[in-house]
């Protein structure tokens, strides 16, 4: 696998590389993704996956279109466990992925950065849900998730970065994770296996 060769180079995170993870996989139904972050942010795993269960089953089990989504009542799509708020959200992901007639094919030819730009001019999507978006349902291999609290306090006990401001902690993160990249997403989940494992 090149990207542990790769990786192995950063003498501190090599020791936290080990045997590889799966292949990152492309999931095809981009919005719906995007939508599921939103539910289960600030949740457990078992809370978000039994919502996602009910908001499937608002559709007969079935993946709904995005008008299938417009056309959801407020009090219906909220009476799952969602907020007013994500509820909210959930109706601008579809709303804006019509109105910008954005398809799989069109953020395939877009990079990182411009896909952030283009999403978190949704109202309730931020730079991490996005940046989690890249790697676990467009597959990108190169992604550093900047805004993830694991991952900086990971980076702040491997690296020693204890006496940083939020703005200069940001910038040193940058600077080491140049030299993972091509694949700063797999340092990533070196780094949160790592954490959850101290």
């Amino acid at each position: 696998m090149e990207h542990i060769a790769h990786l192995k180079k950063d003498t501190k995170l090599a020791l936290l590389v080990a045997e590889p993870y799966t292949d990152l996989r492309i999931q095809k139904n981009v919005p719906l993704a995007l939508m599921a972050s939103i539910m289960s942010q600030q949740l457990s795993t078992k809370v978000a996956d039994i919502i996602h269960k009910r908001f499937l089953a608002l559709y007969n089990g079935k993946e709904p279109s995005l008008q299938d989504i417009l056309d959801t009542p407020f009090d219906k799509l909220r009476s799952i466990g969602l907020s007013n708020a994500k509820t909210n959200y959930v109706h601008n992901v579809a709303r804006f992925f019509i109105e910008e007639k954005i398809s799989n094919k069109k953020l395939h030819a877009m990079n990182n950065e411009e896909i952030i730009a283009l999403l978190t001019k949704i109202k309730g999507v931020g730079r991490w849900t996005v940046e989690m978006l890249l790697m676990f349902t467009l597959g990108r291999e190169d992604v550093l998730a900047l805004d993830d609290l694991g991952i900086q306090q990971a980076m702040i006990k491997l690296y020693k970065l204890q006496k940083l401001d939020k703005k200069q902690l940001r910038e040193k993160m940058i600077k080491i994770s140049l030299k993972w990249s091509p694949y700063r997403t797999h340092a990533c989940l070196y780094l949160w296996r790592w954490k959850d494992t101290k």
